[in-house]
């Protein structure tokens, strides 16, 4: 009977902390923070990126092309958008508005493009301005090449630093035996470019001849977090491993993050990589997930709506449906926690400038948690 009890107890705990059938009416609870979901943009089908303009309404990027303008509640489809490679995982993806958006108007977008060499795509970097409900001054940055008709990993993420300069991932484009090793290539990378999409003369590889100029690390596969640390600066990322040995890392100039030649996970199939998860002169990561959780989004936790968790780290998951809290003891993480479980996969969790937590969510909605 004692065991039957204790059983009982810790049955109704644990349904207690994933119940979420009833997104929009069921406050949840972890060890620190009492929280609602909320519904907030509903109908959509894959939004990739989202970001707030000053008046507080939000910029929604869907994967199949189209630009979201959410404000007052109603949707509005921006138009002028440049023409996406919409294949597998390429499509519309990032957006960010530049540090002086309010001075300047500049925003910012990563996308399959089409353009240059080869049939398919390859991942691109633009910047634009909005006048109504129109994009205008477009100007590509940066494009990757050659194109390929691949599906996998196009990437991506944007991420301004404290000095002004915007870094972007593109992934290996699932050609991991060429790529991301190879700093004259495209694809496994973080690129660090100028505002204006000039090459900053201090990057790692700007003297190196045939060297892609704007590689800032290499070795990567495919970073589809990015996030500014909101005391040090620094920016982390995380990206997929293949199965099993997704990472999380702290951007450095000209580090090598081992890919292929280290790594935790393996193969889909189950068969061996490499042996190595360690070498000298690459760079290890922070943290790793094993399994995998197939993460997408990232986003440090700040401001007074969440006491518990400020200063903790957002990450997605787009296999198992939830919301990872990372607790962090400077550049170490301590604890791990799952927030908004069962919620559907989500594709990017950031904070709004309403100091709350907002989860994008594939085929479903864009939700955010409401303190209790």
């Amino acid at each position: 009977m004692k065991l039957k009890f204790i059983f009982a107890i810790f049955l109704t705990f644990s349904m207690s902390c994933i119940q979420q059938k009833k997104k929009n009416d069921v406050a949840l609870k972890t060890e620190s923070q009492s929280y609602k979901i909320e519904e907030v943009v509903k109908n959509l089908s894959n939004p990739w990126g989202m970001t707030w303009l000053p008046d507080g309404s939000m910029l929604i990027t869907e994967k199949d092309g189209r630009l979201i303008h959410f404000k007052d509640n109603e949707k509005i489809e921006i138009t002028n958008v440049p023409k996406v490679y919409n294949s597998g995982q390429g499509g519309l993806l990032d957006i960010e508005l530049h540090p002086n958006y309010k001075e300047n108007g500049w925003i910012y977008m990563t996308y399959a493009s089409e353009e240059g060499l080869g049939e398919g795509g390859h991942t691109a970097l633009m910047r634009c301005k909005l006048e109504g409900n129109s994009l205008t001054n477009i100007e590509t940055l940066y494009k990757a090449e050659p194109n390929t008709t691949a599906g996998q990993h196009f990437g991506s993420r944007i991420e301004f630093d404290n000095d002004g300069f915007i870094y972007f991932s593109i992934g290996e484009r699932g050609e991991r035996e060429v790529n991301p090793q190879d700093i004259t290539r495209d694809g496994g990378k973080i690129y660090r470019l100028n505002d204006d999409g000039s090459i900053p003369t201090d990057n790692p590889f700007y003297n190196e001849p045939n060297a892609k100029k704007a590689i800032y690390t290499y070795g990567n596969r495919n970073p589809q977090g990015m996030a500014k640390h909101p005391e040090t600066g620094k920016i982390w990322m995380h990206e997929h491993g293949p199965k099993g040995g997704d990472e999380i890392n702290i951007v450095k100039k000209g580090a090598n993050y081992g890919w292929p030649i280290v790594t935790y996970g393996v193969n889909y199939s189950g068969t061996e990589i490499t042996d190595e998860t360690t070498k000298p002169g690459i760079e290890p990561p922070i943290y790793y997930w094993v399994p995998s959780i197939a993460p997408c989004g990232m986003a440090f936790v700040t401001g007074n709506k969440y006491p518990q968790w400020n200063g903790k780290l957002l990450v997605g998951s787009l296999k198992f449906a939830y919301v990872e809290l990372l607790t962090l003891d400077g550049e170490k993480v301590t604890n791990r926690e799952k927030i908004a479980q069962d919620i559907g996969r989500v594709r990017n969790v950031k904070m709004g400038l309403d100091g709350l937590i907002y989860i994008a969510v594939e085929g479903q909605s864009i939700f955010r948690l409401i303190p209790q």
